[in-house]
């Protein structure tokens, strides 16, 4: 999911992990509102069912996918995939009106932040009725990452891979001033290092930590509590405008990059362009560093509070299906197939995160160093103990998400008082909540 917003959680990674534990990487049901299932997936005169399968992401993800529903198609010849894709933004446009028409897809690509937004609108299926009748399995999925699709004891997304924060940094900017992240290291160490490669290297250490609100949430997390409650936000006004005045503090002190230097790189990372040797994101986004910049890049431990607990846990992209399916059978049959087909795995990759289930995790090997380096930094967060539960986001978490990028932007540029924007964005999250 923003340099660093959700768009589902996605991407790789590049390297290996050495001993020190741095990783290398070069509402309501559908009659109440007006919902129908027109338009949804039919069903031809010879028995065959067309069903709707829409997702975001590049064309390599396209490509891919459509091998997979090729597969899928050999299997179940009776069953039809139209596809439907479209860049994130535009994505999530067109699934709104679609929404609102009563004429979602019968099964599409989601996000943590979306499931309450469009369960509360009658929207999602409870996969768990599918699960019980067969059609779909909840088996074998790795380190807890189920736990993501889940919402108020439903199933409603059925995750294809998985992610965590990570922090990714320029290796050669590192090595020559003299910092050598550990797990463990604490927040008051990396405030240290980036001094210390501000003062030595001549650019800045961080490229704008508090604007990702991922990773305010981990900050949260580390003190037991998080960004957000099943209801509301998880934290007081107070609290964000000392983040926020934190933040625009070490921005003043050169430690954090310029914004504005930022914005002109932009959509090139700041972190690629050089303005800075360090950006929080997830770790499976870390795959474009190596393509925009000419340095080599790593992924490092999240910094912590009592130098143990990180707050991190695993995202995850997910398939959903629309509750107003007319195959609401065929529909989990496709989304079983692409989540636990060994084949599927083998063609996908890593590219929506690293394989959700173990079938697809063990049928796939991955040869580059980047899928290499991206499995191995989740490895190793899973065997030190940390990972914790994600908690479900509230109705109207997609739109908070673009408001703390938005607002904290402003800050780090100087155009907002850190008191001010703290108001102004519990301001916008009152509404978001209420819409």
């Amino acid at each position: 999911m923003t340099g660093n917003r959700d768009r589902g959680h996605e991407g790789l990674g590049r390297g290996d992990l050495d001993r020190r534990g741095l990783l290398k990487v070069a509402g309501g049901s559908l009659a109440a509102l007006g919902l129908t299932a027109a338009g949804c997936g039919s069903g031809g005169g010879d028995g065959t069912v067309s069903l709707r399968y829409a997702w975001w992401g590049g064309e390599p993800r396209t490509v891919a996918i459509k091998k997979t529903i090729r597969l899928f198609e050999k299997k179940y010849p009776k069953i039809k995939i139209k596809p439907e894709f479209a860049d994130y933004e535009a994505f999530w446009e067109k699934f709104q009106t679609q929404a609102s028409g009563g004429n979602p897809p019968d099964v599409f690509q989601n996000a943590v932040g979306f499931l309450r937004k469009y369960d509360k609108r009658g929207v999602l299926m409870d996969l768990k009725s599918q699960a019980s009748a067969g059609n779909l399995s909840l088996k074998n999925f790795r380190n807890g990452v189920l736990t993501a699709g889940q919402a108020d004891g439903k199933q409603l997304g059925i995750p294809v891979g998985a992610n965590t924060m990570a922090l990714v940094i320029d290796l050669d900017v590192f090595k020559k001033a003299g910092v050598d992240p550990k797990a463990g290291w604490t927040w008051d160490e990396y405030w240290s290092a980036l001094r210390k490669i501000h003062d030595t290297q001549k650019i800045a250490g961080d490229t704008g930590y508090f604007t990702v609100m991922y990773l305010y949430d981990l900050y949260l997390r580390q003190h037991g509590r998080a960004f957000y409650t099943d209801t509301d936000l998880g934290f007081t006004q107070d609290d964000l405008t000392q983040w926020w005045s934190d933040g625009y503090k070490r921005v003043k002190s050169g430690i954090v990059a310029d914004p504005k230097k930022i914005e002109q790189v932009a959509p090139k990372s700041g972190l690629s362009a050089g303005l800075a040797a360090a950006e929080f994101t997830w770790d499976n986004f870390s795959v474009r560093y190596e393509g925009e910049g000419r340095s080599d890049y790593g992924l490092a431990p999240i910094p912590t509070t009592d130098g143990k607990h990180t707050g991190q846990y695993l995202g995850s992209l997910m398939l959903s299906a629309f509750s107003g399916t007319e195959h609401p059978k065929e529909a989990a049959q496709f989304i079983d197939f692409m989540v636990h087909d060994p084949e599927v795995g083998k063609i996908m990759g890593y590219d929506r995160g690293i394989l959700a289930t173990t079938e697809q995790y063990d049928a796939y090997k991955p040869t580059d160093r980047t899928s290499k380096g991206i499995a191995a930094f989740e490895e190793e967060v899973a065997k030190a103990g940390v990972l914790g539960k994600i908690t479900p986001h509230p109705s109207g978490a997609d739109v908070i998400e673009a408001a703390f990028l938005r607002i904290g932007k402003e800050v780090a540029q100087g155009k907002s008082r850190p008191s001010a924007a703290a108001q102004q964005f519990f301001g916008e999250a009152k509404a978001a909540f209420a819409a």
